[in-house]
């Protein structure tokens, strides 16, 4: 019996998620410029010239994982422009990054693989696209902190430079999953949000 359109499409979702993930663990580990189509391919356990019909270069495939990336950058800048309470939202945020953390290497792989984009220096308008982008998170971020300072919500401070802490610091953590490891302990939320609570909160 033939297979219907619906079935090729959820196979071929599935084949570009297999073609992302591997292509996602070997830029994070050996950097763009290393990873090979044949490694790709063969870490997602399908053939290469399957992975040229989903993705023509390496380029356009790395491309895809950045703009999915900005993409999540993008919900977390919707999320801190809500109306919620700012330590609420904070909170939220800071579990996911937790949960994330701790049940696997997605967020990592990507926070590097943004990483290593913007280090690569093209100037081009992706780079263009991911300055815009971090742009907005740290604007709403210093908004948010703003916000949950003048409702006595977090403690007094330059909310620009607690802004740049809070996300060096989970960027420096996914650097950290990946060098330790099997080694690697995530930090508990408590520990991520201590720098912004007034103290016993």
């Amino acid at each position: 019996m033939p297979r219907t359109k619906e079935q090729f499409e959820a196979m071929r979702k599935e084949t570009r998620e297999k073609i992302q993930s591997a292509a996602m663990q070997l830029f994070v580990k050996k950097g763009f410029g290393s990873a090979n189509v044949q490694e790709i391919a063969d870490l997602a356990g399908i053939s290469i010239g399957l992975l040229y019909r989903h993705y023509k270069t390496k380029e356009d495939l790395f491309l895809e994982l950045v703009e999915y990336a900005l993409a999540g950058m993008g919900k977390i800048v919707e999320l801190f422009e809500s109306d919620d309470s700012p330590k609420e939202l904070i909170n939220q945020f800071v579990n996911e990054v937790y949960n994330d953390m701790v049940s696997g290497e997605e967020l990592a792989n990507l926070l590097i693989l943004m990483k290593q984009f913007v280090s690569r220096g093209e100037a081009d308008w992706n780079q263009n696209k991911v300055a815009r982008q971090n742009d907005r998170l740290l604007k709403a971020t210093v908004k948010l902190i703003n916000k949950g300072q003048e409702l006595g919500e977090f403690r007094s401070g330059d909310s620009f430079e607690m802004a740049l802490f809070f996300f060096s610091a989970v960027q420096g953590l996914a650097e950290m999953k990946v060098i330790l490891q099997n080694n690697f302990v995530m930090p508990s939320p408590v520990i991520l949000t201590a720098f912004l609570y007034k103290e016993g909160e």
